[in-house]
């Protein structure tokens, strides 16, 4: 007998009334009422609704445009709806394409495929698959950052949820009026570090959005089961306070306790509403980012991108080069700068794996050298050292006869001299910040270097690839944080991987899906970056990247997801599987976009 999974509006809202008010009606949004209906071996064979004619056009996931059968269209009222032609989902993938390639910019591409995902999101997930390497920077880096300065300007549709801080007494209403009851995965901001562009209040909503859609292109997650939340506690950015597009609350942003409380509340009524949701924190300041990870990391399903993610998805690009130049963990020197939450994160997962690969702790800790606006992090400077920085600041003594500048600050540059590193890396957000000079000499210290200038966006970055190769004479292996286009140099074509986070979440993601993951462990996201490493094409290729192309991203994920369901499992923290059921539990737990049949039913009560 067929088995159902339902994916229905949420139970009426309870009246929730401030003192002295009267009863409030109850919520009655309906976004997606329908049924997936499956056979005994899960494939799916058709959808039941009770949604009909324009308010089924109206909803995304249902709507199939032209594709409509003519029995559809007559069993679901939507005759003379739509034209008289049946159209398949590769030839209405063509005429999109078209449309989307005919658009003067990217940020205009962007709105297009924004678009295209509020009116068909079976048709939008095809065509991000069918073109996934011309699609992922429109959807996601670089564009998604001016999508987020522009949110309030190009703002056309609501999608997920905003949680205002001055409707905090309400936040059980405001999470039940989610469009569906059974969420997998929320990815959740408060838009005051986003990407590399700052505070943009209420219009970081871009992020979640942009993640979620790589969740689901990239790692399978069905579009239904992601919800995007933005915790919208103001801004402290005047341009957009006095922008009249700005969607958000107008008001200088809630800090100390203030926002802890909020916080709390928003995580006390997932408990309550979903239990087992995946929660993933994006783009929160360093002084609330490694703070809110540890608060709540044992209490809900939950990680960092901007931390963890970040960090996998680095160390799997070192460990790349090393598969790459033959060389070993024991043997790096690795200089970052940048030391907020990014910086720090990468420093422990790489720390983590040169203690997995036997190196004693204090030993490896020995091998980081971190540098922040103020120059290098060293205990004893002048300048403040925040907790996390102070993990990984110098000894004062190793430091006392190094160059100075006229602030009696270590720059990068005397950084490099003094260190040799093997591996650079950037996370500063800070255009030109590798310059010639400092990537020569990191190249006179070493004569395969491994640089990452990994600051998004485009804008951002540390050094072009271009630039990079040129000053280290085609010697340095070079990942990036943005798509950039190959490079050439003395006759050797350099692909240029992209270290980018979409290798490491969506896979992250669906392993803890289809595991029942109750947490997410650091070594689960070892695991995840030893999964990547293992698919460098580096290693077999002279001028290859570091990390796989992004054609080959569902692959990647699903080799990432079993790592991670494996390990979660050896954590403890998952149900025991063969690695043959975990691969099985992965793949049935994968939504591909195609149409389905469509069949009436009558109203849920």
């Amino acid at each position: 007998m067929p088995h159902q999974k339902t994916l229905v509006p949420p139970p009426p809202c309870p009246m929730m009334n401030r003192p002295g008010e009267l009863p409030r009606g109850e919520s009655q949004q309906i976004m997606y009422d329908f049924t997936e209906v499956r056979d005994a071996h899960d494939h799916l064979t058709h959808i039941e609704t009770s949604l009909r004619g324009s308010e089924l056009l109206e909803a995304p996931l249902l709507n199939k445009g032209t594709a409509f059968s003519q029995d559809e269209k007559r069993e679901l009222s939507l005759l003379g709806l739509l034209p008289a032609h049946e159209l398949d989902i590769s030839i209405q993938v063509a005429r999109t394409y078209e449309s989307f390639c005919s658009k003067p910019s990217d940020i205009e591409k962007h709105i297009f495929l924004r678009a295209l995902q509020d009116r068909n999101e079976t048709l939008f997930y095809r065509l991000v698959e069918d073109h996934i390497e011309e699609m992922l920077p429109i959807l996601y880096t670089p564009t998604v950052g001016q999508a987020c300065q522009r949110f309030g300007h190009i703002y056309r549709r609501p999608r997920g949820l905003f949680l205002s801080f001055p409707n905090r007494q309400d936040m059980l209403e405001m999470i039940r009026n989610r469009p569906v009851k059974e969420v997998d995965v929320i990815v959740v901001t408060d838009g005051q570090r986003i990407l590399g562009l700052g505070d943009l209040g209420a219009g970081g909503m871009g992020i979640p959005i942009g993640k979620l859609s790589l969740y689901t292109a990239c790692g399978g997650i069905h579009p239904a089961r992601t919800l995007p939340i933005t915790l919208d506690v103001g801004t402290d950015n005047p341009a957009a306070l006095a922008d009249p597009f700005y969607i958000g609350w107008r008001h200088e942003r809630v800090k100390g306790a203030l926002y802890d409380e909020f916080v709390e509340l928003f995580v006390k009524t997932l408990q309550q509403e979903l239990p087992n949701v995946l929660l993933q924190w994006e783009d929160f300041a360093n002084t609330n980012a490694f703070a809110l990870l540890d608060r709540y990391r044992d209490r809900i399903c939950s990680f960092n991108d901007d931390i963890q993610g970040t960090a996998a998805v680095t160390a799997s690009a070192i460990l790349a080069g090393l598969r790459a130049t033959g060389q070993s963990m024991a043997d790096q020197r690795v200089v970052l700068l940048g030391a907020g939450s990014a910086g720090a994160g990468i420093c422990q997962l790489v720390l983590d794996e040169m203690v997995a690969q036997g190196i004693p702790e204090a030993t490896a800790r020995r091998k980081f050298w971190s540098l922040d606006s103020k120059g290098l992090v060293y205990h004893g400077r002048t300048e403040e050292i925040t907790p996390v920085k102070a993990r990984w600041a110098r000894p004062a003594g190793e430091c006392a006869d190094w160059a100075r500048d006229a602030k009696r600050q270590i720059d990068l540059l005397e950084t490099v001299r003094r260190v040799k590193p093997t591996v650079l890396i950037g996370v500063c957000a800070q255009s030109g910040a590798f310059t010639e000079q400092i990537i020569r000499e990191t190249a006179r210290g070493t004569p395969r270097p491994i640089v990452l200038p990994l600051s998004n966006p485009t804008s951002k970055i540390e050094a072009t690839p271009a630039d990079i190769l040129r000053w280290t004479d085609g010697q340095a292996l070079v990942a990036t944080g943005s798509p950039f286009p190959d490079v050439e140099h003395n006759g050797v074509r350099h692909t240029i991987g992209q270290c980018n986070n979409s290798y490491i979440f969506p896979g992250v993601g669906l392993g803890v899906i289809a595991s029942r993951a109750k947490r997410v462990t650091d070594a689960m996201f070892l695991a995840a970056a030893r999964a990547l490493a293992e698919q460098t094409p580096a290693a077999r290729n002279p001028g290859a990247p570091l990390l796989p192309k992004l054609s080959s991203i569902k692959q990647v994920s699903i080799a990432v997801a079993q790592a991670v369901a494996l390990q979660a499992q050896k954590d403890g923290v998952a149900e025991k599987f063969s690695a043959e059921q975990t691969l099985r539990h992965i793949r049935k737990t994968w939504w591909e976009p195609r149409y389905v049949t469509i069949h009436h039913r009558p109203k849920l009560s």
